[in-house]
């Protein structure tokens, strides 16, 4: 279960074949290697050996893809960073990471600069630049790396339980926690999205998302597995992500909301530019069903829906599924299990909401450094996953919210999406996020950020009746409408209520 040896197979066997396009390039599987095994080299000689962290702090582009590879091949365990990180993250994560490497761009030099002091464990000749390296102090990744040899570098011993990455979770409920994931782990997404997406060889896989969060690997990890092309955009933008599609001829893409939102409205939007797609996956939060039903009019039989967790228990609503179970997340991927539980650890029958919990081949070992943490999240084998939903009569879930998204209202259990998905229907709102805030009279009130479609075309206070007009109850009526331009998001693209909420004073 070394994931490492992947690349050089379909370099052997497949050595023709385009294995990645980013921007003019396109690689071939031969090319791509020997690029990864370059980067390997000057890891290697750079004194990073088996277990060594080095953290990445860039920006959708070749030399990550490179790093993820090479570190791969070495043993060593790659740290993903977002690129919008402050200084205090950047000092907390490398800390809690124990990463003995930084590799950025000269974007990031400013930041590093300033706290480069509060980086002890980092060598001063462990900082690194994979373009414009004219800053002093830092090596130059591209010149190092086309000076390597590409010769495969000498082999390591990799077992199934060896790290591969720590990969951070995005932060919607609190501080970030390392979230470990084994060679094994990353075999586990290679062959078990491969079957659940109905990938092959000839695939097209696009991706326009950010590939430092987890969702990434969703596609890319059985896409190296199978031999298919990968299609990595700079970033998401809807007008040139239908084009990419277009020209590519892409087959597969993963979306959070809203991208596929965005794509829903984009000038350029038309089913033949899309005609090639097999699969549109949504995943990171809830699709409303509006959006679902807007999607599947205008692209029938291509939607998945995914919910899971990066610490590793995953559901897929399959697209032969979606007519009879659009509201479902579907059902665990094989070699899963699931069960719904209630506050004292009973199972619950059909139907009843409690926490959701699973296990299967895709759990982490653990977060890194935290067996408190650890502890708490999986007992027995089985992940605690926090969000509350139910199973219906033949096994399909239904996510129902998060514990922590759930509004307590004069006693009664009020779930935002619920809410949300009457707001997405009124015909000027783009996107909705529902979140309690405190109140005297009832303990918490829902209020309702939202997005429109065109600025101006309703007011607040007209959404607010029309809101609590067409809520099945007088508990689910908003307090407050506030209009945006747009949601706090993570980098995994994930409204976080959790500042939405703190702007108005409530529970953090």
């Amino acid at each position: 279960m070394n994931i490492g040896l992947l690349l050089p197979a379909h370099a052997r066997y497949r050595p023709d074949q385009i294995a990645l396009v980013f921007q003019d390039k396109r690689l071939s599987f031969l090319e791509f290697n020997k690029r990864v095994n370059r980067c390997a080299n000057v890891l290697r000689g750079l004194g990073i050996n088996k277990d060594h962290k080095i953290a990445t702090i860039l920006p959708n582009c070749l030399e990550l893809l490179e790093i993820y590879w090479a570190v791969a091949k070495i043993g060593a365990v790659v740290v993903p960073l977002s690129t919008l990180l402050l200084e205090k993250g950047v000092v907390a994560l490398r800390r809690d990471s124990d990463a003995v490497m930084v590799i950025t761009n000269s974007g990031f030099c400013p930041t590093l600069e300033r706290i480069k002091a509060d980086l002890p464990g980092i060598p001063p000749g462990n900082y690194m630049l994979v373009a414009d390296a004219s800053s002093s102090g830092y090596l130059d990744y591209r010149s190092l790396t086309d000076a390597a040899s590409e010769e495969e570098p000498e082999p390591v011993e990799i077992n199934d339980q060896d790290p591969f990455n720590i990969i951070y979770s995005s932060g919607t409920t609190g501080l970030p926690k390392g979230i470990v994931h084994t060679h094994y782990v990353r075999a586990m997404y290679c062959a078990t999205f491969a079957s659940a997406f109905r990938m092959s060889p000839e695939s097209v896989v696009l991706h326009a998302g950010s590939i430092v969060f987890n969702g990434a690997f969703v596609t890319l990890m059985p896409a190296m597995f199978l031999g298919a092309t990968y299609v990595l955009m700079p970033q998401f933008e809807p007008v040139s992500f239908i084009e990419t599609i277009r020209r590519e001829k892409a087959t597969h893409v993963v979306m959070v909301p809203s991208q596929i939102v965005a794509m829903l409205h984009a000038p350029n939007f038309s089913s033949e530019a899309l005609q090639s797609l097999e699969m549109i996956c949504t995943l990171g939060a809830p699709l409303h069903r509006e959006h679902k039903e807007e999607l599947n009019r205008k692209l029938p039989a291509r939607f998945y829906e995914l919910y899971g967790l990066t610490e590793g228990f995953i559901t897929v609503l399959d697209k032969t599924h979606v007519p009879a179970k659009l509201n479902s997340v579907g059902v665990p991927t094989f070699f899963s299990e699931m069960r719904i539980l209630d506050e004292n650890g009973q199972e619950l029958p059909p139907g009843q909401v409690g926490e959701i919990v699973g296990r299967g081949p895709m759990l982490m070992p653990g977060y890194y450094k935290r067996p408190d943490l650890t502890a708490q999240a999986i007992r027995d084998g089985w992940l605690y996953t926090g969000d509350l939903g139910f199973m219906d009569e033949d096994g399909f879930l239904y996510l129902v919210d998060r514990k922590k998204d759930m509004i307590i209202s004069g006693g009664v259990n009020v779930y935002p999406r619920d809410i949300e998905e009457v707001i997405v229907k009124h015909p000027a709102v783009l996107e909705a996020a529902v979140f309690g805030i405190p109140s005297e009279k009832w303990g918490e009130t829902p209020v309702a950020a939202v997005i429109l479609k065109e600025p101006g075309s309703v007011s607040a206070e007209e959404l607010k009746g029309w809101i609590n007009q067409h809520v099945e109850a007088k508990y689910q009526r908003v307090s407050e409408v506030r209009l945006m331009e747009e949601f706090p998001r993570s980098v995994a693209g994930k409204t976080l209520k959790r500042i939405l909420r703190e702007e108005y004073g409530g529970r953090s």
